[in-house]
């Protein structure tokens, strides 16, 4: 097999679905990365859903919960953009097209770092790279648990146990918490 060319550095893509057949994108997108052997290109294929609990009739939590697609109409897609892995996520049954991309042959624009963070997170897909944004004394929003919603400064980054701890005023004292590296967003 002959050695492909180098075309850059793996980013984010926002690719437009027919809402409601994200998943099946995303299968179809999986098997044709295999067997175009893509897989040096195209890395992460992402639906970005969320399990909420399914309410009884009083609206009270059942005990059951469903998949709630945050995003509907949307996938994720995380590549080199390469003329071949573009063409091959375009021409994906049920693929619209791409956000970023201007038409008449253009190749889209990635999301930034910014910008796609959040959607990991909420997924849980941590990687290396979102460390590097952290420093002591940022500012960062909690984004899950009892104190989703709070604000607070950057105490230390833990990149082993994956924990930011977080300096944020509780019961109107100052309080240093570890969270969840996935749990914090920069404001």
């Amino acid at each position: 097999m002959e050695e492909k060319e180098n075309y850059g550095e793996k980013q984010w893509y926002v690719v437009n679905t027919y809402s409601g057949h994200e998943n099946k994108v995303k299968d179809n997108l999986l098997k044709r990365i295999e067997t175009q052997d893509l897989t040096d290109y195209i890395f992460r294929v992402i639906v970005a859903e969320q399990e909420v609990p399914v309410l009884n009739k009083e609206g009270l939590p059942s005990g059951k919960v469903k998949m709630k697609n945050l995003f509907p109409g949307y996938i994720f897609v995380e590549m080199i953009m390469t003329d071949e892995a573009w063409y091959i996520v375009r021409n994906t049954p049920g693929v619209t097209g791409f956000v970023g991309s201007s038409g008449g042959r253009a190749k889209p624009f990635p999301v930034t770092r910014e910008q796609i963070e959040p959607v990991l997170k909420r997924m849980g897909e941590v990687d290396e790279d979102m460390f590097s944004n952290y420093a002591p004394g940022d500012l960062v929003r909690i984004l899950s648990g009892s104190f989703e919603g709070t604000e607070g400064n950057v105490e230390s980054v833990d990149k082993e146990a994956g924990e930011v701890t977080v300096s944020i005023v509780f019961f109107g004292r100052p309080q240093n918490i570890a969270f969840k590296y996935s749990e914090v967003e920069k404001v």
